[in-house]
């Protein structure tokens, strides 16, 4: 990784991740935060970390994100999409890589609006026959 900084943005559900990768010693800050306090589910963490590992980045680089909206699993996906761009951005051989993974693929997937009429998305309300 060359010796300047690099920043992407990553989107998942709701919530939007704005990254910073800095040459360092893998510390890692969230919205002013410690890593391990903000993502307390080791399962969001190793998730989270996946495209520094797949990379061999992982105790290479210092991580400054912000995060805002959704919740904390759309949050965790948001950060690993915006690593992910912001790992292909600096470093172009390392994109066939993250691509094989999935890391680069933003997740499509949203939630559904509520209908009119109805007490969600698809929920009825209770049949009466009489």
């Amino acid at each position: 990784m060359s010796t300047n900084v690099v920043a992407a943005t990553g989107r998942r559900k709701n919530a939007v991740a704005r990254v910073r990768l800095l040459p360092g010693d893998g510390r890692w800050v969230i919205n002013g935060r410690p890593f391990d306090q903000y993502f307390r589910v080791v399962a969001l963490q190793s998730y989270v970390e996946q495209p520094l590992v797949l990379t061999g980045m992982l105790g290479k680089v210092d991580v400054e994100a912000t995060l805002h909206g959704g919740g904390f699993s759309g949050q965790a996906g948001a950060l690993r999409h915006a690593i992910s761009r912001a790992l292909a951005a600096s470093d172009p051989a390392l994109r066939p890589t993250l691509k094989s993974a999935g890391c680069l693929t933003r997740d499509p997937r949203m939630r559904e609006r509520k209908k009119a009429g109805r007490p969600g998305a698809r929920k009825r309300f209770q049949f009466s026959k009489r």
